[in-house]
């Protein structure tokens, strides 16, 4: 009895063991999607008022933590039942996340014309709930597509392991990309908050905690901005990556180059040949409304 109840024990501890170094893997191969979903993160949760940032940046996350619900038994499932489609759903997705990548390329040099809108004219307190409520549904719907994206890249890690290893691996992966992305998010947009605070108990007295507000003050935008290069790029490495690991031919044709930049190379073409085909459809779907 007691050497049967110690073997339980060393059997958890393995099983544990092995998810952990899975983890690991899974994290590093899911690292660019979550630093894409820090940026779209932080864009969409600032904007608000002081006082309203939080219970916005709170809303997203229950949001996004009901997508992890949704999509981790379809996950495992298939991955029960017909693990076949994971690749397939991947690749799928690396196109998205090519085209996204490529997509913000694009509209960096050739912007979307924007409406204008007068900034002068206030809102009534409806209007701002109004505002702020599509705008949660836009980042919500913006997760859920990422979080698929987490989920698959983080269930083809550890397809060949047992069931048991998935559901924790996985598992481990779809709270850290919600709490640990979420919980920086909200330390980012608070940052300008920070240093006002700062700002005004140093007034003119204590001129080292007035330039570290400033500092903090300035930094936001700009740390935003950084983490919006670094997501497109990582965005793009994730997707050229899942291409080149798993279509040999492709593989094959850039083994001349050194990985980071045959996966660069490979999500930029990918992508640029998504946003070229939907700019296509686009135009042919205008030009048949038209007649």
């Amino acid at each position: 009895m007691a050497a049967g109840f110690f073997a339980v024990f060393d059997d958890i501890a393995a099983l544990l063991d092995d998810a952990a170094a899975m983890s690991k893997i899974a994290a590093k191969k899911t690292a660019g999607v979550l630093g894409d979903d820090l940026a779209v993160g932080a864009e969409k949760a600032s904007g608000f008022a002081s006082s309203r940032e939080l219970p916005v940046l709170w809303a997203i996350s229950k949001g996004s933590f009901r997508n992890k619900m949704i999509i981790l038994p379809l996950a495992f499932l298939l991955s029960a039942f017909a693990p076949w489609l994971i690749v397939p759903i991947l690749m799928l997705g690396g196109i998205y996340l090519a085209y996204e990548g490529a997509e913000k390329i694009v509209e960096y040099f050739y912007p979307h014309p924007q409406l204008a809108v007068n900034a002068f004219i206030p809102l009534s307190e409806e209007e701002i709930l109004a505002l702020e409520a599509t705008k949660i549904k836009s980042a919500i719907l913006t997760d859920f597509i990422l979080s698929i994206e987490i989920i698959i890249i983080a269930l083809g890690t550890v397809v060949q392991n047992t069931l048991p290893t998935q559901i924790l691996v996985v598992s481990a992966i779809a709270i850290l990309a919600t709490a640990g992305v979420y919980g920086l998010v909200a330390l980012l947009v608070r940052m300008d908050d920070v240093g006002f605070k700062l700002i005004a108990v140093a007034k003119d007295k204590n001129k080292v905690l007035k330039a570290v507000g400033e500092f903090l003050v300035q930094a936001l935008p700009k740390a935003i901005k950084i983490l919006t290069i670094i997501g497109t790029l990582a965005m793009l490495l994730v997707a050229g990556g899942i291409f080149v690991h798993n279509v040999h031919q492709i593989h094959e044709a850039l083994h001349f180059l050194p990985a980071i930049l045959g996966e660069l190379l490979t999500g930029l073409l990918i992508g640029a040949a998504a946003v070229g085909l939907h700019k296509l459809v686009m135009k042919i779907k205008n030009y048949a409304f038209e007649k």
